[in-house]
């Protein structure tokens, strides 16, 4: 097998950047390691400040071709692309698992034919942009949205392929060209697509793969004077340092950070269906921006409560990934375990009890963390307000609706809301204080494309879905024409 090309789960996956339509290598290589036994699978290429500033430069060479292409023709390389991603699901899933431990079982049913369902999405989306035109003191305002440039898209490693297609696939869509940089601890998938937009027929250069790490590659990416969009998904503390640098360019951003959601619990719930989207908070080991980690359960069913869940979560079965009966895999490194299991211990040494788990698990090892539930935390306490973002949830009780909302709101952050309850006066009512981006009510996870999808607070900023993605992705430009004035002739 070639020196650039790895073998993961039976794929052949070429390690090496994507730029202008063609296999770059770089000096140096970093070491990606699988979660599930934390083995290295790959040795992919460390890129940095030249190779993001030539692949900006492919993309910027490619855009004006790419914006010039009528918008039915670029839905159909779109579709093309998604029908790329449909015929190698078994093969992305199988990649993706072994680079970031997800559900194998997740991977095949829902989240890589996702991945084809943003292709699709937004080519037939293009289809939907009309504002109608406006008409004022007998002059006409036509609305469009025009291609705005080349489009820098850093994604984390949680759910890598289809996080970066929900902002690819838009930008695309829009006439945009793109270069992508995966996240170093489950970077694959990206170069699989990369194979993938180019036998559908993308041209060269309208997109772009950039590997290594964030402080290397994706630092110099995003404060690139020549961007026209920076799409970010990650932590505060690193959006902070996109924010700034894509900032010092005036460079428009779309910003996905941090979520600590609440999940209230009301007493008149169907607290079956409660105590189960509960223990689902559990998903991808914790690892999941929208999780709705801080339980408020109503203090007078507090004790049947956490006794259900105690139930349920008993037999959730943790265990590699990779096998259809598991429930729950590892935490993606050494140092992000290392991370979570520090939260829960100063959670202890504070005055928090561990209700369910509270550490690794002892049969497993590895980066295998059990799932836990802590209760008796003080009002403010760290494990309270910062994202954990590991299977790691706590117990608080609240009183009345007051209250709830109170705890729910004490939180800088403001991506998600979760709400179970039986009356709906009182779901129009909570939610409507709730400080999130979506709420959900008897339900969770829960989301249409059309829709408006971002955080409030420091959990964000933009909306995208559905219009709000090309809103972003593009120069809305507002044409008037004079009612009158105009030649008879020609």
């Amino acid at each position: 097998m070639p020196v650039n090309t790895a073998r993961v789960a039976g794929v052949a996956v070429d390690t090496r950047h994507w730029i202008g339509g063609r296999r770059v290598t770089s000096p140096a290589t970093f070491t990606d390691i699988s979660p599930i036994d934390e083995q290295p699978i790959a040795e992919v290429a460390r890129g940095g400040e030249v190779e993001a500033a030539a692949a900006v430069r492919a993309a910027r060479d490619a855009f004006p071709r790419w914006a010039a292409t009528p918008p039915d023709e670029r839905a159909k390389v779109l579709h093309a692309i998604a029908d790329g991603v449909e015929a190698r699901i078994e093969e992305l899933a199988q990649v993706e698992t072994r680079d970031n431990g997800a559900l194998l079982r997740s991977h095949r049913r829902s989240v890589m034919p996702r991945v084809a369902h943003n292709f699709r999405f937004f080519a037939d989306w293009l289809g939907h942009l009309d504002a109608g035109d406006l008409e004022i003191s007998g002059h006409r305002e036509q609305i469009s949205w025009d291609p705005s440039g080349v489009t820098a898209v850093i994604t984390p490693w949680n759910a890598p392929l289809m996080l970066a297609t929900w902002r690819i696939a838009p930008a695309l869509a829009a006439g945009n060209t793109v270069v992508a940089k995966p996240p170093e601890w489950a970077p694959l998938t990206a170069s699989l697509l990369a194979d993938i937009t180019s036998e559908a027929g993308l041209p060269d250069g309208v997109f772009n793969v950039v590997q290594g790490l964030g402080v290397e590659a994706g630092a110099p990416l995003v404060a690139h004077p020549d961007l026209a969009r920076v799409a970010f998904t990650g932590s505060v503390a690193t959006g902070r340092q996109v924010a700034a640098a894509a900032g010092a360019q005036l460079t428009p951003v779309s910003l996905e950070l941090g979520g600590k959601s609440p999940l209230i619990v009301f007493a008149d719930a169907d607290l079956d269906l409660a105590v189960g989207q509960a223990v689902g908070q559990y998903d991808n080991a914790g690892q999941v921006c929208l999780a709705g980690t801080r339980l408020l359960v109503e203090d007078t069913i507090a004790g049947e409560f956490t006794a259900r869940f105690a139930a349920r979560a008993a037999v959730l079965r943790q265990g590699d990934p990779r096998d259809e009966a598991v429930d729950i895999g590892p935490n993606i490194s050494r140092a992000h375990l290392e991370r979570v299991d520090g939260y829960v211990r100063r959670a202890i040494a504070a005055g928090a009890r561990a209700l369910l788990g509270g550490s690794v698990n002892p049969v497993l090892g590895g980066l295998y963390y059990q799932p836990t539930l802590l209760g008796g935390a003080a009002p403010g306490a760290e494990i309270l307000t910062e994202e954990v973002f590991g299977p790691v949830l706590t117990l608080q009780t609240f009183a009345g609706e007051d209250e709830a909302v109170a705890l729910a709101n004490s939180t800088r952050y403001g991506l998600a809301a979760t709400m179970f309850t039986g009356d709906q006066a009182r779901a129009e009512r909570v939610s409507a204080r709730l400080v999130a981006g979506t709420v959900w009510v008897n339900c969770f996870f829960v989301r249409d494309l059309r829709a408006p999808f971002g955080g409030a607070g420091q959990s964000g900023i933009g909306r995208e879905g559905g219009t709000w993605s090309f809103d972003f992705y593009s120069d809305v430009k507002n044409t008037v024409y004079a009612g009158q004035g105009w030649r008879r002739d020609g």
